[in-house]
C-alpha cells in the first residue's frame, strides 16, 4: 500500500489522523482509493494505482508553476518555476496584470535564477528554479503569464495584507451582542417567523441597551419544495438570500397594486397568516406559499410601477448577472417538479432556455432577490449609521441539489460528503451531506465561486462567523456508500484561503470569526491568530477541558458566549436533558449516561465554587438562574473583544435549535422563541441581564 499512500499524499488525501483521543486512526485502503476516485483521480481498483500515480507526479512537474501564489502584505515573493531541464535555460518573459488593468512586464534570465530541486521523471530530468515577483503589490488578484522556450503557464497572484481587518474604533473591541436565529424572532408584526425588519427592530433595541452586534444563522436561500430543507447550513446557494425573511409590506409596489393589495387582505390569506402566526413552529411551506402569492403579484405589477422602480430593477439584474441564471435555474425547478440530477440531461447539465419554466416564474425570482438585496441593503445601511454590526454566518457547504452545484459543479466532490469522525458525543461520526469543495480546482478556477460566496456576505456583515473554520485546512469527507466513522481527511490549500479571507475583509471591513470548536488540530488555532481571525470560546465547550481549573481564562482574540446554536441551552445543559436525549438517538449507554451526570455534577460544583472565588456568585450553591448570571458576568468581564449573548439562555430555554445528526426525526430549525419581540424586550429579567453585561464589558473598557 505505499504506492497508494504516495499517490493520496500527491493529491492531499492523509490516511492517518489523531482522533478526539489523540489516538491514532489508520484509514482502510478501500476509503482511501474511494476518495480518491472522487477527487477525479483515475482509479477504478488498486491495480490502477501505480499508473495514476505517476501520472500524477509528471502533471505537477509539467504544468510549469503553481495556479496559485499568494503574497504577504505587499512584501518579495519567490514563484517556483518547474521546467524540464532542457528548457531551463535562456530568458523567460513574464507579463503581469493587475486586478485594476494595469500591466507589468519584464524579462528574466533563468540561468541566473537561483535553483532548487530536480526530480527525474520517466527518463526526464525537470528542475526548479525561483522567479522573483514584483514587490509592493497592491492587494488584490493579479494574473500572471510565464513564457518560456517550452511554452507558457500561468498563475493567479493574491495579494493580501497578513492580517484580517481588526476595526478600527478601540471602543468596539470590548462590544457586545445578542443572538437568535431570524426564523425564531417573532413579532405582531411577522407573518409567523422573524423578518428583516423584526431584525432591524432587535438591533435598534440592543443598541438602546448598549450593545453593538446582533447575530443570526445563514440568510440564505433553503429548500421550500419536497421535501421541505430549513437547514440553515444546506441553502441552495450561497450567493443570494433567503426571500422567506423580506418584509411584504415594505415594499414600494405593494402601495400601487390593487391586486397585491386585495389578496393581502382576503380572508383566505388573512386566515392562513393567522395559524402560522399561533403556531410554536415555523412552517416555512405554509409561511412561504403566502408570501410567494403577494410578492408574485408585486412582481407582475412592476410593469405599472414608476420609471424611476423598473430602471433600478433593470440596474440591478444587469449589475448581477447571476441573479438571471438562479431564477431560470429555480423556475426549471417548479416545472420539472424534481431536484436537478432528476432533470432531463440537457437541463441537468446546465443548458436551459425559455421554453423550460413559466417566464413568470422566472420573473419572480429575480424580482424576489431584488427585493431582498434591497432591504439587506436597508438593514445593513441603518445598522451601520448607528454604529451597529450584522453577526453573519458562512455555512461550510450547500445543499447537493442547490443551484451553486448545478452551475458550479467542476469546483464540488459530489461523491463524497462533508462531516466530521467519532467523538465523543456522536460516537459513530457525522455525515453532514453536502458535496464539499474540491480543492485542487478551485485553485485552477481561480477562487472564482469561493470569492463571490464571501463578498454576497461581506457587503453587510460586520462580522463575519466562518462555519467549521478547520475546513480552510482539511476537511473529513466520507464516500459514497461508507459509514461517517470510515470518512478520509483531505487538504485544502490553507494559505491561498487565508489570504482571500483578508484581503475580501479589508475591502469590506468585515471582522472575521473562525468557528474552531470541537476537536482542532493546534495550526488551526495558530493561524487563525497569526491572521487575525477571532476564535470562539463557549463555556459549554470549555468545562472540564482543563484539567487545572474549570474555566481557562478568556482569550482577547475571541468572540465569547455560553452556547451556541448546536448545543443544548444552558438550562438544558445544567439540568442533564441533553443526556436524556443522547440515550434515545443510541449515542451513549445508561452506564455512560450515569457517569456523564455525575461528571456534570462535579463540574455544576466546580464551576460554582471557580465563579464564587471570582466574586461573580454570592454563593457556591446557586440556583440555575444565579449560576447563569454568574456565568455571563464571568465571560462580560473578560478581555474577549466580543461577547454574544444567546437571547434564549435568557429566560432559560431548555429546548434546542438543532440537535445535529438526527436530520428530519426533529424540528430542527423550525422552533419559534418563546417569546415575541414585544414581550422579551420588556421582560426586567432579559433586560437587567443586558445591562448587567453592558455594565462589565464598558467597564474592561475602561
Amino acid at each position: 500500500m505505499t504506492r497508494l499512500r504516495q499517490l493520496a499524499r500527491l493529491h492531499g488525501v492523509e490516511t492517518v489522523y489523531r482522533d478526539v483521543t489523540h489516538r491514532r486512526r489508520e484509514a482502510s485502503p478501500e476509503a482511501v482509493l474511494l476518495t480518491l476516485k472522487a477527487l477525479g483521480v483515475p482509479v477504478e481498483s488498486f491495480r490502477d494505482v501505480p499508473a495514476a500515480l505517476r501520472e500524477r507526479r509528471r502533471a505537477l512537474w509539467e504544468r510549469g508553476c503553481e495556479p496559485v501564489a499568494v503574497v504577504w502584505q505587499g512584501g518579495s515573493a519567490n514563484l517556483e518555476l518547474r521546467l524540464p531541464e532542457r528548457h531551463a535555460t535562456g530568458g523567460v518573459a513574464c507579463r503581469l496584470t493587475l486586478e485594476s488593468g494595469e500591466e507589468k512586464t519584464w524579462t528574466a534570465d533563468l540561468d541566473r535564477l537561483r535553483a532548487g530541486r530536480s526530480v527525474e521523471i520517466e527518463g526526464e530530468r525537470f528542475v526548479v528554479k525561483r522567479l522573483s515577483l514584483p514587490r509592493r503589490l497592491p492587494w488584490g488578484y493579479h494574473r500572471l503569464v510565464i513564457e518560456t522556450r517550452g511554452g507558457a503557464c500561468e498563475s493567479l497572484i493574491v495579494s493580501a495584507p497578513r492580517q484580517a481587518y481588526a476595526g478600527a474604533d478601540r471602543a468596539a473591541e470590548r462590544a457586545w451582542g445578542v443572538f437568535l436565529p431570524l426564523y425564531a424572532l417573532h413579532s405582531e408584526h411577522s407573518w409567523g417567523a422573524g423578518d428583516l425588519t423584526d431584525l432591524e427592530a432587535l438591533a435598534e433595541w440592543v443598541a438602546g441597551l448598549g450593545g453593538s452586534i446582533v447575530g443570526t444563522l445563514p440568510l440564505l436561500p433553503v429548500r421550500f419544495d419536497d421535501p421541505v430543507d430549513p437547514s440553515p447550513y444546506a441553502p441552495v446557494s450561497r450567493l443570494f438570500w433567503n426571500e422567506f425573511y423580506v418584509d411584504v409590506t415594505r415594499i414600494p409596489e405593494l402601495s400601487s397594486s390593487p391586486r397585491a393589495q386585495t389578496l393581502l387582505a382576503s380572508a383566505d390569506v388573512q386566515g392562513e397568516m393567522a395559524g402560522v402566526r399561533a403556531a410554536s413552529l415555523v412552517d416555512y411551506r405554509r409561511q412561504m406559499a403566502v408570501k410567494r402569492g403577494i410578492l408574485g403579484a408585486l412582481a407582475e405589477s412592476l410593469s405599472g410601477a414608476p420609471a424611476e422602480r423598473q430602471t433600478a430593477f433593470r440596474r440591478f439584474v444587469d449589475g448581477h448577472p447571476r441573479v438571471d441564471d438562479y431564477a431560470c435555474f429555480r423556475a426549471a425547478g417548479e416545472r420539472q417538479k424534481a431536484p436537478w440530477p432528476k432533470w432531463p440531461a440537457r437541463l441537468a447539465d446546465g443548458l436551459v432556455t425559455a421554453d423550460d419554466y413559466d417566464e413568470r416564474a422566472r420573473r419572480y425570482h429575480c424580482y424576489a432577490q431584488w427585493v431582498a438585496h434591497e432591504q439587506m441593503e436597508r438593514l445593513s445601511t441603518t445598522m451601520r449609521g448607528r454604529g451597529l454590526r450584522l453577526f453573519l454566518d458562512l455555512p461550510l457547504g450547500v445543499h447537493p441539489h442547490s443551484y451553486d452545484v448545478w452551475r458550479e459543479r467542476e469546483v464540488f466532490a459530489p461523491e463524497v460528503s462533508g462531516g466530521a469522525p467519532p467523538d465523543t458525543v456522536f460516537t459513530a461520526g457525522q455525515d453532514w451531506a453536502f458535496p464539499p469543495l474540491h480543492p485542487e480546482k478551485i485553485r485552477t478556477q481561480g477562487y472564482r465561486y469561493v470569492i463571490a460566496a464571501l463578498r454576497h456576505q461581506m457587503r453587510h456583515a460586520g462580522l463575519l462567523r466562518i462555519d467549521h473554520v478547520m475546513g480552510l485546512h482539511r476537511l473529513f469527507c466520507i464516500p459514497k456508500g461508507l459509514q461517517a466513522r470510515e470518512g478520509v481527511y483531505v487538504r485544502y490549500p490553507a494559505e491561498e484561503l487565508y489570504g482571500i479571507l483578508t484581503v475580501e475583509s479589508h475591502r469590506h471591513r468585515t471582522r472575521l470569526v473562525g468557528e474552531n470548536l470541537g476537536t482542532v488540530p493546534a495550526v488551526v488555532n495558530a493561524t487563525m491568530a497569526r491572521h487575525a481571525l477571532l476564535r470562539m470560546y463557549v463555556v459549554q465547550v470549555e468545562l472540564g477541558a482543563n484539567a487545572h481549573r474549570v474555566l481557562r481564562a478568556v482569550p482577547r482574540d475571541a468572540v465569547a458566549g455560553l452556547s451556541t446554536h448546536d448545543m443544548p441551552p444552558f438550562a438544558a445543559y445544567w439540568e442533564g436533558l441533553d443526556i436524556d436525549d443522547r440515550i434515545r438517538m443510541g449515542l451513549l449507554t445508561p452506564t455512560g449516561a450515569r457517569v456523564e451526570r455525575k461528571t456534570r455534577r462535579a463540574l455544576h460544583h466546580l464551576l460554582a465554587r471557580f465563579l464564587t472565588r471570582r466574586r461573580w456568585l454570592a454563593s457556591d450553591a446557586p440556583d440555575l438562574c444565579e449560576l447563569l448570571k454568574g456565568c455571563l458576568r464571568f465571560v462580560s468581564a473578560s478581555p474577549a473583544q466580543v461577547v454574544l449573548v444567546n437571547l434564549e439562555d435568557l429566560w432559560l430555554e431548555r429546548e434546542p435549535q438543532n440537535v445535529p445528526t438526527t436530520g428530519g426525526t426533529r424540528p430542527n430549525w423550525r422552533r419559534k422563541a418563546r417569546h415575541p419581540l414585544e414581550t422579551f424586550r420588556e421582560m426586567a429579567a432579559v433586560r437587567d441581564l443586558l445591562g448587567e453585561v453592558d455594565r462589565l464589558r464598558r467597564r474592561v473598557g475602561r
